[in-house]
């Protein structure tokens, strides 16, 4: 068994073992997150879904209305015009074959990597090198797109591209430790409304299992689901 630091073992220690309201929750998880860097909000949520058959899988994008928190670098591979157009669009990187060529070599100076589908069958050659990453383009992830001027600044505005792993859990950032508890809300209500859009159509029985919050070196909070579900965005501020 790793052993647990006395910090980790105090702010565990602040943890109730019980089904927290949303808020309460998020004010805990800003109470616990001591580490002497600005901690990213964490959610992790187990789903009744078993992503080894393909009605059961979930991947998709959440548009955080409060952003992420992070400097986010947007690389664009295109061709002719669409290049000029996702550098006037706030792209970091923009390039075509030879930006394929400098990532099969070891770039990896970027957050998201946008592609146009006139590419793909050239981008297609990085996946190995991306796909661990979680970096190649999908077009369910937003990223395999000609409207490079919209995926651009959804993705520099805090849009996030997720899915379930291979045992039905989401991992997802949603914010850091430094926004407000009402601010983590409207993040983490936006999160639970888009899976729930997305729900697999061969999801049977019961969805949500479990739904944990934490600061990146903090104790897991268990979050009320059936609260935040019930919660207007209203009264998320």
């Amino acid at each position: 068994m790793p052993k647990i630091s006395r910090r980790l073992q105090g702010l565990q220690a602040k943890v109730e073992d019980k089904d927290y309201h949303p808020l309460e929750a998020l004010a805990l998880l800003k109470d616990t997150a001591t580490a002497k860097f600005v901690e990213a909000a964490e959610a992790h949520i187990r789903l009744g879904i078993d992503p080894k058959y393909t009605d059961q899988q979930l991947r998709t994008t959440v548009a955080l209305p409060k952003g992420t928190g992070q400097i986010v670098r947007v690389a664009v591979i295109a061709r002719g015009e669409k290049v000029n157009e996702a550098s006037n669009a706030g792209a970091d990187i923009v390039g075509s074959e030879e930006l394929i060529d400098e990532i099969q070599k070891g770039r990896m100076d970027f957050d998201k990597l946008i592609a146009t589908p006139d590419v793909m069958p050239q981008v297609a050659k990085l996946g190995k090198l991306l796909g661990p990453r979680g970096l190649m383009p999908s077009p369910k992830g937003g990223t395999v797109t000609f409207d490079l001027g919209s995926a651009i600044a959804e993705f520099k505005a805090g849009k996030l591209e997720f899915r379930a792993d291979r045992t039905g859990i989401v991992h997802v950032m949603f914010g850091k430790t430094t926004f407000s508890p009402e601010d983590l809300l409207v993040n983490l209500k936006a999160l639970q409304e888009t899976i729930d859009r997305n729900r697999p159509s061969g999801a049977k029985g019961r969805y949500w299992r479990t739904f944990y919050v934490s600061a990146t070196m903090g104790p897991s909070i268990k979050i009320d689901v059936t609260a935040l579900r019930d919660l207007k965005l209203s009264e998320a501020g």
